[in-house]
């Protein structure tokens, strides 16, 4: 057994310093991984507990550019812990803007009744817009089959599965829509990066090309999925797509060619990050 968690936890950040932009919280969110307790409950026992040898591979791991979420099996996102298999885009806080957004709307209109989330991977956008809205039920769409089990896995642990429900579905296929029916509100995380675009090897070794790559502008998935929003929503309804920093004038533009009004939104970071379809008045 190693000893002393202020050393290994020191040793373990400066060994990830230049791998990690956040190498200290990598080294907590891991050693409480191995520990199998809560990091805010080891930060506070850091003197009457012992490191695991079992931490040693995790680092290791995390060295070699994996993903702490694929490591732990769980990422944080809203107010949900989700669990993650490299089948599924890990949720980013990024990604939170489209729910803040789908809130802020919600505010000067009624609370939607009927979610989808296109592309839903771990189930991320949906299930927390269905903690947001508690009188809502939705649907949750992926080409993946093993996404899809990821997702129906979260639903069921974090209690929503009796509102949230996940169908096979391919928007690259000309009858992908058929039949889903129309919703109030829906949520897209699309691939939307191009394909010659470098990414960091965190992402590109681990994260899965499908839900990541969209052709060489990025903008394949949007081509599909703007269109087909007319069929989709219901009268008032609105759609939150999330869009690449450099995509907001493209994507607008997709937006007004099939007769919808748009509005940007930025992330906390200042950048472009979601755009809203809808009907009514632009903003």
């Amino acid at each position: 057994m190693m000893t002393g968690l202020a050393t290994v936890l020191r040793e373990a950040t400066a060994a990830l310093e230049g791998i990690s932009p956040t190498p200290r919280l990598d080294a907590e969110l891991l050693l409480a991984h191995a520990l199998g307790i809560d990091r805010s409950a080891m930060l506070l026992r850091l003197r009457d507990l012992t490191a695991p040898d079992s931490y040693n591979g995790l680092l290791a791991r995390r060295m070699a550019d994996e993903p702490v979420a694929y490591i732990t099996g769980i990422q944080a996102f809203w107010d949900l812990d989700l669990c993650v298999t490299p089948d599924v885009l890990i949720p980013r806080s990024d990604s939170e803007t489209l729910l803040e957004a789908a809130v802020d709307w919600v505010g000067e209109n009624n609370a939607p009744m009927q979610i989808a989330d296109l592309g839903t991977g771990s189930g991320a956008l949906l299930l927390a817009a269905l903690s947001i809205f508690p009188d809502a039920v939705g649907i949750g769409l992926d080409a993946s089959p093993s996404a899809l089990a990821v997702a129906r896995d979260n639903a069921q642990r974090l209690h929503f599965a009796d509102r949230a429900r996940f169908e096979l579905r391919d928007w690259t296929t000309a009858v992908w829509a058929e039949g889903l029916g129309r919703f109030d509100l829906i949520l897209c995380n699309p691939p939307y990066i191009e394909d010659a675009a470098a990414l960091a090897p965190m992402v590109s070794d681990h994260e899965p090309h499908s839900a990541l790559f969209a052709g060489a502008e990025g903008l394949n998935d949007y081509r599909i999925l703007i269109p087909s929003l007319r069929h989709l929503l219901n009268a008032g309804g609105v759609a939150f797509f999330e869009i690449g920093h450099n995509q907001s004038n493209s994507v607008r533009a997709l937006g007004a060619e099939a007769g919808y009004l748009t509005e940007l939104r930025h992330d906390l970071a200042g950048n472009p990050r979601v755009i809203r379809f809808s009907l009514g008045i632009e903003e």
